[in-house]
């Protein structure tokens, strides 16, 4: 039997601001979930070249075109099943319970992998504009078999604004 293996790159709070060191960053993914904030419709387009995105709606994302965006939406890859929210203090499920491998979040601007409960919890960053002392990051999630590994990926120097 053959490995379930997927690459999925993620990205948040891009505010509008699509660098291109995210893109290549994102390049070779099979799939990229944006965790909300997106900012700008095009922001969605120039992903969508890349691989099949999945993306939920941030609280900026008050712009009419936002509306077809869900406030939640999973995805499966690699036989992983991925819960995308914006901010992770709204989580409506017990990811554990629902079968999820990995919650996928934003909103904090921080970076950061850790397991809960079994399930994998990641916030990617933010990738637009720097906020702060915060870095400037995407990730990638390397899934096998239904399990997921994070990799933080800083995009940007911490001396570039």
């Amino acid at each position: 039997m053959s490995a379930k293996r997927a690459t999925v790159g993620v990205i948040s709070d891009t505010h509008g601001l699509l660098r291109p060191e995210a893109l290549s960053a994102l390049a070779g993914s099979d799939f990229i979930v944006h965790a909300g904030d997106v900012g700008r419709e095009e922001i969605l387009h120039s992903l969508s070249r890349i691989a099949p995105v999945t993306a939920v709606r941030g609280n900026v994302d008050t712009e009419p075109w936002t509306a077809k965006l869900p406030f939640t939406s999973t995805l499966e890859a690699g036989g992983a099943l991925l819960y995308v929210v914006h901010d992770v203090a709204t989580l409506d499920i017990d990811p554990a319970a629902a079968g999820m491998s990995a919650v996928i979040y934003g909103h904090s601007h921080r970076p950061g992998a850790e397991r809960r409960n079994g399930v994998l919890f990641l916030n990617p960053g933010a990738a637009g504009a720097r906020r702060f002392t915060l870095p400037v990051t995407v990730a990638r999630l390397s899934i096998e078999d239904g399990r997921a590994e994070a990799e933080i990926v800083e995009i940007v120097r911490p001396d570039v604004v």
